[in-house]
């Protein structure tokens, strides 16, 4: 049974399977006709939408039957009545398709999908209710088959939603756009119980509301239009399904005049509709708005866009509001403020003030808010305004034209003066007749006359015509007057009912004249005498009078008055008349002179007069002197005559010159003015060059007087120029300075010329690039040389003749060395001048100095020279040379002019050869395994130049050996030679070397030992430097180290305390050590001693051993001057049996590292010749100067074992050797290892004892051969050439030949750097 169900279900899943295949092409089949339907009907479509009006209605119908499959849609509102129709027809197309459902349903569907309408983007559900569950179903949109798939795949917005074993296959939409408009049907595949179904196609429909409204003119702008002109605004909808309605809206207001048509948008199925309307603004629309609407069935509110109507419009009337009841009635004078106001307008009005049609003010102001213009017009009422108009108009931009509001002015005015005419002044007893106008008035006014407070009655009244439609008023007067009215008050007034509280008045007042009574003059008597330039004081008096007196001043009939311009002496000064009481006076202050003399002064007042009559004694007026001659030589004759005008009273003349009183002869008087007496007297004088410019001077004197009045002729003598004993005939300058050559000349007339020649030349008088002659003659040079040495000749001239002087310049110069013998040589013990030539002016006696140049004092001492100078030369004379003399020399010369001349000379003292001895004997180590090299160092100083020679244990050495290679150099007086010895040998090598030094004037040598690598000497020279009752400080000298770098350490006891004890020395290198942990009074005894890797030297007890007590803790430490003897151990030290068993069995090692030697030997060589070619150039440095010699040599050469290379070029100075001692190479140990020493003693040792004992090995540290005679680094504690006392440590050695590759201190062990033999 189980089996017979599975095959039964099996075959019916095929059968199943092969409907469904059938079905599917059944589909399919029905899917292509449609799709060709589609295309015919989309071509149907395009073709129907070409005509609007045709396709507008067909959309309207399709509304409208959606509307009703929908139940009514989502409102749509039918708006004519067309629509009616086209909804009738909707509904009965839509119950025959009712009808047709209803027949398919019955076979299979319980529920059938109806037409739909959404909004874009909002979800649409379209029903499908099979009644036979298990069917397949799915949807159609346009034709095309979705899928039974509830998810849809293809579509993602698309998917079944219901409970399938239900029936339930309802086709939801999310967010549906315009693709999602078409026919959609539900279909139902076939099955076992019963056939396939489809249902009724039906339409969703998606409405696109519009998005945007596009308003011209533009939305959200202002746009200005003038009221009453038609405008045409346009309005535009974006893309949208079904096409938007559009009204437009004025201030609120539907307008109907719209025309709207409907257009094809961006897509299909979409549509734009554009609107226009025409508006006619007013001035109520002005401000509001203008709304474009869009609505459509997609939009629940209307889409609006909208601008501001900005309408112009003309303003209203203008309105005068005028102050007071009485309009244009104004007065003179009165401040008018008048406002005009012209409301509405847009733009607000523009208001203008006119007077008479001329515009008086275009200022005013507007209130935005009322829509209101004012002006307010403010003036003063003149009187010419009576009957003038006063307008104001009101208009802006679109006024068709001007309003205008005016008032005429009515002005009161007073007369704006009175003027009474005729004179107010008039004797006594006399009729006065004056007249009185006024200016015109409105109205009228009267007159009325007022002397005092008595009214006087008028003779003739009068009135005309005035101005500004006034009147003039006009009253004539006549009365008699006296002597009582003078100075009362005569008025005129004017006035009128119109001016009752204001009075118009002119007044004057009245003058009525009478004569004076009395006149008299106060002063000094009569007929005393006043001295001239008294001042005097007279004054006039006068009683009564109208009007008051002049009094007037007269001398001898002429008025008196003061000086009118202001530098005029002021010997008048007229007082102001002065009025006290009923009494005039005037005063007269005179400053008295020879015209006051019986002089007559008259006041005068009217008819009265009164005078007074002055006597003044004055001494000569005007002296003068008379010449017969006025252009006066060397010996011609001249007269002069004194005249003395005027004096009172008579003066005595007299005559002198310069001084010198003159005898003359008085001449016969003549008549004087001022009636004064008057005199004269001459003198006869001959003339020389010498009276040139003297004064004749003739005196007149007043005993009477005690008074002297002078006048002098001064001498106009013509003569050639003559030059004066002041004259400068020499004239001192500096070289590169100024000069001035002045003159000293005197002539009548003036030089016209001065030529100054120089050695023939004439210099050129409007001056050159060196000179310029002066307006006085003198001759000015600057940058002057020594070539301006000399004589100038000047020649004066004038109009008389010439004259010629001669000066000379004398230029002073700088000193300058023109000779000076460098080098000086001289043998020592010799004599010898150093002599100094110099071009100087002046040339003095002490100017010249010798300096020695040294770096110590006793170096500069010129005690034992004598200094000699003749003229331009100067001597320095040595008489019994000596070394310590060598060095050199400066002369200076000063003779005041800046700066002083130097010249440097140098003196050489030639002498034998001089080798250093070292003590004791000179050692060097070295492996003697053929491996090694060795380099002897052989120093000497001589002057000339020294030639080294060496020789082996007494045999002259063959240098054409190719292991034998000597390098010579030469440095001043200091001469150097270092031999190499390759591939060093114990057999043939272990000897004494001599090395000789020879010059012209002698020879000396000196002898080295090559021993084989062996412990260390023991040290010597053990001292105390310093003690405290806790340390000791010590100082030693090292002894030969063995051929290794060595160590010291301190082995010490105490005497009382049994045992010793040991503390090593750091840095190992060091000479001085402080030794500490001591004890306070106590004796100890210390051991000194040295090692190396081949173990410690001997203990010995001289040099290396001292016995000390430490001072107790109540005694001061102090410095230790003591120094115990040391001395040197003699001879050579045993070799110990254990390095030489051990450098036996190191041979057999070190043999495979001979190749390796032999190659390194030839990279050295090649190094060597780089480095000997670098410090060649370096040596040309300069270096300080002591006993110089020319003729130095450096002895290198790679091809031959022996050469000199000369170093002339890099000027080799001489150096002394004492106190010399140059660094060592550093051991492996040690990146510096110095084997100097701490101090030399003259008395004991030459030079340190391992001076010469470096040793160039095979394997060299780091750094062990290129610095060694390059640029000397010594370390503190080294001797080396003091750095106060050389300039350059330069250049003493040369990098010497044979230079080694440096390599790496641990590159091999120990036991294979060399044998012990």
């Amino acid at each position: 049974m189980g089996r017979e169900r599975e095959t039964q279900k099996e075959e019916g899943e095929r059968t199943r399977g092969r409907d469904r295949l059938m079905g599917r092409k059944k589909n399919r089949g029905r899917g292509d006709g449609w799709q060709k339907t589609g295309k015919e009907k989309s071509k149907r479509q395009r073709h129907r939408e070409r005509d609007p009006e045709k396709a507008r209605g067909r959309r309207r119908r399709q509304a409208v039957g959606t509307a009703r499959a929908t139940g009514g849609g989502h409102g749509l509102a039918l708006r004519v009545p067309i629509q009616a129709a086209l909804l009738l027809v909707g509904l009965l197309t839509t119950g025959l398709a009712q009808s047709q459902i209803s027949a398919s349903g019955s076979r299979g569907f319980w529920a059938l999908p109806e037409n739909t309408t959404a909004v874009e983007g909002a979800a649409a559900e379209l029903r499908c209710g099979v009644s036979a569950p298990g069917s397949a179903v799915q949807w159609a949109k346009d034709g095309l088959l979705l899928g039974p798939d509830p998810r849809i795949p293809s579509f993602p917005r698309y998917h079944l939603e219901g409970d399938p074993t239900k029936g339930e296959f309802h086709l939801h939409i999310e967010a549906c756009d315009l693709s999602d408009d078409a026919e959609y049907e539900c279909q139902v595949g076939r099955s076992e119980t019963g056939p396939e179904l489809v249902s009724p196609r039906v339409i969703l429909s998606i409405l696109v509301p519009p998005k945007m409204l596009q308003l011209t003119p533009e939305a959200g702008s202002t746009v200005t239009w003038e009221a009453g002109q038609e405008y045409e605004v346009s309005c535009v909808s974006g893309d949208a399904k079904p096409a938007p309605d559009i009204t437009f809206l004025q201030s609120g207001q539907l307008i109907s005049d719209i025309t709207a048509n409907v257009n094809e948008g961006s897509q299909e199925k979409l549509f734009t509709t554009e609107a226009t309307a025409r508006v006619t603004p007013q001035s109520s629309d002005n401000g509001q708005l203008l709304v474009c609407e869009g609505s459509s069935p997609a939009l629940d509110t209307p889409l609006k866009a909208s601008f501001t109507m900005n309408v112009l419009f003309p303003p209203g009337p203008p309105v005068i509001e005028w102050p007071g009841l009485d309009e244009g009635h104004v007065r003179a004078g009165q401040n008018l403020e008048l406002l005009c106001m012209a409301r509405g307008g847009n733009p607000p009005a523009t208001l203008q003030w006119l007077k008479n049609g001329q515009p008086l003010s275009t200022a005013w102001g507007t209130k935005h808010t009322q829509a209101v213009a004012r002006s307010i017009l403010v003036m003063i009422v003149r009187p010419e305004d009576h009957g003038a108009r006063l307008s104001c108009e009101a208009h802006n931009s679109v006024s068709k034209e001007i309003q205008e509001r005016g008032v005429t002015l009515q002005v009161t005015f007073p007369p704006s003066a009175i003027t009474i005419l005729g004179s107010a002044s008039q004797s006594e007893n006399k009729n006065v007749t004056l007249s009185c106008i006024t200016k015109s008035s409105r109205p009228q006014v009267l007159l009325r006359w007022w002397l005092g407070w008595r009214q006087l009655l008028a003779t003739e009244e009068t009135v005309m015509d005035g101005l500004h439609g006034g009147h003039i008023s006009m009253s004539n007067l006549t009365f008699l007057v006296r002597r009582e009215d003078n100075g009362l008050t005569l008025t005129c007034e004017a006035f009128s009912e119109a001016f009752t509280k204001e009075t118009f008045k002119k007044s004057l007042t009245l003058n009525v004249k009478y004569p004076a009574q009395k006149l008299w003059i106060e002063g000094p008597p009569e007929q005393q005498p006043l001295r001239a330039g008294t001042r005097v004081r007279l004054v006039c008096l006068a009683i009564g009078g109208n009007p008051d007196p002049s009094l007037t001043w007269y001398k001898d009939s002429r008025t008196v008055t003061e000086p009118r311009q202001p530098q005029e002496p002021r010997r008048v000064q007229l007082g102001n008349l002065e009025k006290s009481g009923s009494t005039f006076s005037r005063e007269l202050v005179l400053l008295t002179g020879p015209s006051d003399n019986q002089a007559k002064f008259t006041c005068k007042a009217g008819q009265l007069s009164a005078s007074r009559q002055l006597v003044v004694q004055f001494p000569s007026t005007n002296l003068t002197i008379l010449a017969n001659a006025s252009a006066l030589r060397p010996g011609d004759a001249l007269n002069l005559t004194c005249v003395s005008i005027s004096s009172n009273p008579p003066v005595n003349l007299t005559w002198d010159k310069e001084g010198e009183k003159l005898e003359g002869l008085t001449s016969r008087p003549r008549s004087a003015p001022f009636k004064g007496s008057a005199a004269a007297r001459s003198i006869l004088l001959r003339m020389s060059s010498g009276d040139h410019g003297h004064r004749v001077t003739c005196r007149a004197h007043s005993t009477e007087l005690r008074e002297t009045v002078s006048a002098f002729y001064r001498l106009n003598v013509l003569y050639p120029p003559e030059f004066l004993g002041e004259q400068v005939l020499v004239v001192t300058a500096v070289e590169k300075g100024e000069a001035l050559l002045p003159v000293s000349v005197s002539a009548n007339p003036a030089p016209e010329a001065f030529n100054w020649t120089f050695r023939g030349y004439r210099l050129s008088p409007t001056g050159g690039p060196r000179h310029r002659i002066l307006s006085g003659g003198a001759l000015q040079l600057w940058n002057v040389t020594r070539a301006d040495d000399g004589l100038y000749q000047l020649l004066c001239q004038n109009s008389e003749g010439t004259a010629q002087a001669l000066v000379r310049l004398d230029v002073h110069y700088a000193p300058t060395i023109r000779a000076l013998q460098d080098p000086t040589e001289v043998n020592i013990g010799g004599s010898a001048d150093i002599v100094c030539t110099v071009d100087a002016n002046p040339i003095l006696p002490g100017m010249f100095s010798w300096e020695r140049l040294g770096e110590e004092e006793e170096d500069q001492s010129l005690d034992d020279m004598e200094e000699i100078a003749k003229g331009p030369t100067g001597h320095l004379r040595i008489h019994h040379a000596t070394l310590a003399q060598a060095g050199a020399y400066q002369c200076i010369v000063d003779n005041g002019v800046a700066p002083p001349a130097r010249g440097l000379v140098r003196l050489v003292v030639r002498f034998a050869p001089q080798v250093e001895h070292p003590t004791p004997l000179t050692k060097v180590a070295a492996a003697g395994d053929s491996t090694s090299s060795a380099t002897l160092h052989c120093r000497a100083r001589g002057v000339p130049n020294i030639v080294f020679t060496w020789a082996k244990n007494g045999v002259p050495l063959d240098l054409q050996n190719p292991r034998y290679t000597e390098h010579t150099y030469h440095q001043g007086g200091v001469h150097s030679s270092l031999l190499t010895i390759a591939n060093v040998s114990a057999a043939q090598d272990y000897a004494l070397f001599t090395c000789t030094a020879t010059n012209p004037l002698g020879s000396d040598h000196t002898s080295i030992q090559l021993v084989s690598i062996s412990r260390p000497d023991p040290p010597y020279g053990l001292k105390v430097l310093s003690m405290t009752p806790y340390s000791v400080g010590l100082e030693w000298k090292p002894g030969f180290d063995g051929g290794l770098p060595q160590r010291f350490q301190i082995r010490y006891e105490a005497l009382e305390t049994p045992g010793f004890l040991y503390m090593d020395v750091l840095p190992p290198q060091a000479t001085t050590f402080t030794l500490t942990g001591l004890q306070p009074s106590t004796r100890y005894r210390v051991w000194l001693l040295a090692s190396n890797a081949l173990g410690d030297s001997e203990l010995t007890d001289k040099g290396s051993q001292i016995s000390i007590t430490t001072p107790g803790l109540d005694q001061p430490s102090e410095e230790s001057d003591y120094q115990m003897p040391t001395e040197q151990p003699e001879g050579t030290s045993e070799l110990p049996l254990m390095p030489v068993l051990v450098a036996v069995g190191g041979l057999l090692l070190l043999s495979n590292a001979s190749c390796v030697g032999g190659f390194l030997w030839q990279r050295r060589q090649r190094r060597l010749a780089e480095g000997i070619s670098e410090k060649t150039e370096a040596g040309s440095e300069e270096v300080p100067i002591r006993n110089e010699y020319e003729e130095g040599q450096w002895t290198r050469d790679l091809d031959d074992p022996s050469s000199t290379v000369s170093t002339a070029d890099a000027e080799p100075y001489y150096h002394s050797m004492r106190d010399f001692s140059p660094p060592l190479p550093p051991t492996l140990e040690e990146a510096s290892y110095p084997r100097g020493f701490t101090g030399l003693e003259e008395d004991n040792i030459a030079f340190p004892g391992h001076l010469y004992d470096e040793v160039e090995r095979m394997y060299a540290p780091p750094g062990t051969w290129g610095p060694l005679y390059d640029e000397v680094q010594m370390s503190p504690g080294d001797l080396c050439w003091s750095e106060d006392k050389y300039e350059d440590r330069r250049g003493i050695y040369d990098q010497v030949a044979g230079d080694l590759d440096p390599m790496e201190t641990d590159s091999l062990p120990f036991e294979l750097r060399g044998h012990l033999v």
